[in-house]
């Protein structure tokens, strides 16, 4: 017979911040019908060299990709759209996004040469049907234009997913949040809310973006100098507070970073941005007034190819900064950039430049929910059961603990992976699917654990050796042993050649096998790899990659 269920699965987000990717299907256990919520990337770190994004691994939804029914977006940051072009053409199914959030994605479709995707415009706001679901957005605030919760109603019960968001009253751009919807939900009885999670061990509440434009324009009249200003490029009400801040104090504005301009292109394009805000080229920019000029960069997160990278190394074909300007960073440290940060902010320091951060004056606030702004949703949505997600470990069972304080009945903390069946009957995890990452390395994506990524995290470690012989046809040498190093030293300790005692060494391993193992090619391989290896854990401490390369002469 058949049996519906409503369920929930996790794909990426939950026990990591970034990476989103969410699912809810409807039906029995052998037909479900699915949609998906996010598909985001993480950017890749020292930990991953030579990659430069990270997206889950949508295996088991591609294996059941005739019945996802649509993927729905909630906002344009990259850990909510940035695997859109990279995944979409193996869904295969309706994208849907809000006018500022598919111009975002429209270019990254046609970047990668899908122009033809199916991607569907639609209003803030919006409800519509797919299959069993009957799904509404609703509109909330963030730290970028158009943030939208979706509401999942079923047969079963209602879902209320709500995205990234805060609580705002007071924002600079773009409407309040919806609250009048989210209380019917709670009015009518809401099943489950599906919830941000980044914020819940700070308390209080994040802050409104009209308090940061009072205070940035307070502090930008205040400066003599040139002025440069880096935040996050998608935080489209702070860019416009920072431009209405530098008119005020009679200052131009140059924008300077690919996001930047694609950001401030993509929000005239929808119509977010104020009528009159012009811009400075900046070949222009250098011959204004010190006192006149604005930069707008990119490179809050210390990123050495964004334009305060390459102002702060001197490094830029049209800007300079000098003894007596200012940096002002109106952003926040994310987790893992402080070195980078810091080295940044240091070099700038080191050209008499002042630095002055959110630290120093209120120049930034999050865009996710602290304590207060979470306690009033669950005030307005009642959910039953409480389902925390976008956050590490540490984050979704504080607020799992959190909820039920709040009149939540159930809370359930979920693992990417782990398939919750909300209705019917209790709450549960009722299955874990496959879930890992996909790591973009050049123009391919690679599953996580395979042997190239394993490969350059041991070369990163311990460098590269190669050890190339010629063996004649009686397996004698036929010419020196050669030893190539990369990324291990040169000399020992006390000045001699590494890779001659190396050479030696292969030498004299070979040496000493007897005439037919030395005709045998793994017996050669596995004697001077032993030989090589324990020389340089001798001189050295560690254990490089090692390649044993043997060419055979004819007879």
């Amino acid at each position: 017979m058949k049996k519906d269920e409503f369920v929930f699965l996790p794909l990426g987000g939950s026990g990591e911040i970034g990476m989103n990717m969410n699912l809810y299907g409807f039906g029995p256990a052998h037909a479900r019908q699915w949609i998906m919520i996010d598909c985001g990337v993480l950017f890749g770190d020292a930990r991953t060299p030579g990659v430069d994004l990270i997206c889950p691994d949508p295996s088991y939804i591609i294996e059941e990709k005739d019945r996802l029914l649509g993927l729905l977006l909630t906002h344009g940051h990259e850990d909510h759209i940035g695997a859109v072009a990279l995944l979409a053409p193996q869904f295969d199914c309706p994208i849907y996004a809000t006018p500022f959030t598919a111009s975002l994605v429209r270019r990254k479709l046609e970047e990668k040469g899908l122009s033809d995707a199916n991607l569907n415009i639609i209003d803030m706001g919006a409800r519509f049907t797919l299959g069993p679901f009957d799904l509404e957005y609703v509109t909330l605030t963030h730290s970028i234009p158009e943030p939208n919760g979706v509401i999942v109603r079923t047969a079963l019960g209602t879902a209320f997913h709500t995205g990234d968001w805060k609580i705002d009253s007071t924002p600079t751009l773009g409407p309040t949040p919806d609250d009048t919807t989210i209380k019917k939900l709670g009015d009518d009885g809401l099943l489950a809310m599906v919830c941000d999670s980044t914020n819940v061990l700070s308390d209080g509440e994040s802050g409104s973006e009209a308090g940061v434009k009072d205070s940035l324009t307070a502090l930008i009249a205040k400066q003599e100098g040139r002025v440069a200003v880096t935040t996050f490029a998608s935080n489209v009400s702070r860019v416009v507070s920072i431009c209405e801040a530098a008119k005020a104090a009679d200052r131009s504005v140059c924008l300077l970073g690919r996001s930047m301009l694609r950001i401030v292109d993509v929000s005239r394009e929808t119509g977010l941005l104020p009528e009159g805000l012009e811009f400075v080229a900046p070949e222009q920019a250098g011959f204004l007034p010190r006192e006149n000029i604005l930069y707008l960069c990119t490179g809050s997160q210390g990123e050495s190819r964004a334009a305060l990278g390459r102002i702060a190394r001197d490094d830029h074909p049209d800007i300079a900064l000098s003894p007596g300007d200012t940096v002002i960073f109106s952003s926040k440290i994310i987790p893992g950039n402080e070195r980078d940060i810091y080295s940044l902010q240091n070099e700038l320091v080191d050209q008499g430049v002042k630095v002055i951060t959110e630290k120093d004056e209120f120049i930034h606030v999050s865009g996710h929910p602290c304590r207060d702004e979470l306690r009033k949703m669950y005030e307005w949505a009642r959910p039953r059961i409480a389902i925390p997600v976008h956050g590490e470990a540490r984050h979704l069972e504080e607020h799992a603990d959190f909820a039920k304080e709040l009149g939540a009945v159930h809370a359930i903390a979920p693992r990417n992976g782990d398939l919750i069946r909300l209705a019917p009957g209790k709450p549960e995890v009722i299955d874990e699917v496959p879930a890992g990452r996909l790591y973009l390395d050049g123009v391919r994506l690679l599953p996580e654990g395979s042997s190239p990524m394993r490969e350059r995290r041991k070369l990163s470690f311990g460098g590269y050796v190669a050890i190339s012989l010629v063996l004649d046809e009686r397996g004698r040498m036929a010419g020196p042993a050669v030893a190539m190093l990369f990324g291990a030293p040169a000399e020992t300790e006390e000045g001699g050649s590494i890779s001659m005692l190396l050479e030696d060494d292969a030498e004299d391993a070979i040496s000493h096998l007897s005439e037919k193992k030395r005709l045998d090619d793994a017996a050669v391989e596995i004697a001077v790899r032993r030989a090589v290896r324990n020389r340089l854990t001798s001189v050295w401490g560690k254990r490089s990659v090692l390649s044993i390369i043997i060419h055979r002469t004819e007879r």
